[in-house]
């Protein structure tokens, strides 16, 4: 849909509900969410699955890569802090001796499935993929059974098996060397057999890297991932070396296509999510997805490091961190990843209320409210205690990390903080309940009382509100 058509389309609904009486609302907006990053620090390769008992179960690779640890709780910040149980180790001897990484978990018929790569104490770079079952209603209990090796037609080095269902068919996919196809890792994907544990039929190569960016410091498509929505299925990809180059890739296809044939899939030809230097954030990947406590929003699940200098071989260095954020979805329906944000509270982004397709965002350093913004990280920011204090909150950029929203000559601009008093007074506001509607926010100037962040032609002023308009332009819906 064209953005005038688009416009016209959010423009009539909202000319239906004020004729009908009714607040104007945002269709299809979703909750804001807020997290502190990291999650879990020296935690790799994170797998987190909502279950229907209202817990989130967690596993990851540990940096010994000696034994597979879950955790569980009811929110996702939960994690943080819930006791880490080990439910299996590592064979002494042969196979399943060495290298255990990537578990994932999953729930399947009724039984607890974890889906892991290991090598042999004799070899152990002959990594192959193993699976576990667990019949328990709480996998944190009773015992694990080794349902063995996962068979494919090649007998090569491969791992992070992931599993997801479409169709009403369950399907397999995972990374593995092909030699034929030269050094480094495809993705591969296959239906599922019988059991959890076996594939059947054809098995489809999807992906070789071949893009710079996924070639350096190897050649590398792994850690596969399945996200569905819009009539679409996004597959996610890590690419590229495990240190700062590693960066994720995406590939779509129709929910109605063969997805056993290559040619139903489209890579995209850029990385989706990359290295920040902005935000810190170095290396991110191997991520899964799980949603939000309400079930409104969708959240990517990864690991990086806050550093982007290794020394050595970056699979000896432990500190990759378990980190989660918000995506959010195009308006053609694609997901839009945004950047790695910065340590601590995840960013929200702040929805014009009365102009629904309309976020505030900074372009120039000067603050307004569009429509369709890229990049994404333009409009999200954190909303931080108030550098003036007081009781304040102060809005900090997502992409220039020091840079706050303030106002100056009445305008609102995004500005690097200079530790001036005035500064900070300006940058600091008081969040109220939003103007027009409750469901919304608004905020009050901390040093010009009265005076509130609204827009007016597409700019953003700091204004006093007298009537209905100025209420509904001060009042903003955090997603």
């Amino acid at each position: 849909m064209t953005t005038i058509l688009r416009r016209a389309a959010v423009l009539a609904s909202t000319v239906v509900a004020l004729i009908a009486g009714l607040p104007v609302t945002q269709a299809n907006a979703s909750p804001a969410v807020q997290y502190t990053n990291p999650i879990a620090n020296r935690r790799a390769d994170p797998h987190i699955v909502k279950h229907t008992d209202g817990f989130y179960y967690f596993t990851a690779t540990v940096p010994e890569y000696d034994r597979i640890v879950l955790r569980r709780a009811t929110t996702l910040q939960g994690l943080a802090t819930a006791p880490e149980t080990v439910i299996w180790r590592k064979h002494s001897s042969g196979e399943l001796g060495a290298h255990i990484w990537a578990p994932e978990i999953h729930f399947i018929n009724g039984k607890w499935y974890i889906y892991f790569a290991a090598g042999r104490t004799d070899d152990v770079w002959r990594i192959r993929m193993y699976v576990l079952e667990n019949s328990s209603a709480n996998p944190l209990t009773g015992g694990w059974t080794e349902r063995g090796r996962i068979m494919t037609p090649l007998d090569t080095f491969s791992l992070d098996a992931s599993t997801f269902v479409a169709g009403g068919v369950r399907y397999l996919t995972w990374a593995q060397n092909d030699p034929a196809v030269g050094s480094g890792t495809n993705l591969y994907l296959a239906r599922m057999g019988a059991n959890p544990w076996t594939i059947t039929g054809t098995v489809a190569r999807l992906s070789v890297p071949t893009y710079n960016w996924e070639t350096r410091g190897h050649r590398v498509n792994e850690g596969p991932s399945v996200i569905q929505r819009n009539g679409r299925i996004f597959l996610t990809y890590s690419a590229s070396a495990t240190d700062a180059n590693y960066c994720l890739g995406l590939l779509t296809a129709s929910a109605s296509a063969d997805l056993l044939n290559p040619a139903s899939w489209t890579k995209t030809a850029n990385p989706v999510f990359a290295s920040n230097d902005a935000t810190g954030q170095y290396g991110p990947g191997h991520n899964s997805f799980t949603v939000s406590e309400d079930g409104q929003s969708d959240i990517l699940v990864y690991h990086d490091r806050n550093y982007r200098d290794i020394s050595g071989d970056p699979l000896n260095d432990p500190n990759r961190r378990t980190r989660v954020q918000k995506i959010y979805w195009n308006a053609d329906g694609t997901p839009e990843f945004g950047i790695p944000v910065p340590d601590g509270s995840t960013p929200v982004r702040l929805k014009s209320y009365n102009l629904p397709d309309r976020f505030v965002r900074h372009y120039d350093f000067r603050a307004r409210v569009e429509s369709n913004v890229k990049p994404l990280a333009d409009t999200q920011f954190r909303i931080v205690p108030g550098l003036a204090g007081s009781g304040t909150v102060s809005l900090e950029s997502t992409n220039f990390p020091g840079y706050y929203l303030r106002h100056r000559n009445f305008e609102l601009w995004v500005e690097r903080d200079d530790t001036t008093t005035a500064f900070r007074g300006d940058a600091s506001f008081f969040r109220r309940t939003g103007l027009a509607n409750s469901s919304g926010v608004s905020f009050e100037s901390h040093n010009y009382p009265g005076r509130y962040i609204r827009h007016s032609d597409s700019l953003l002023n700091l204004q006093p509100i007298n009537d209905a308009a100025g209420r509904d332009a001060a009042t903003f819906i955090l997603e």
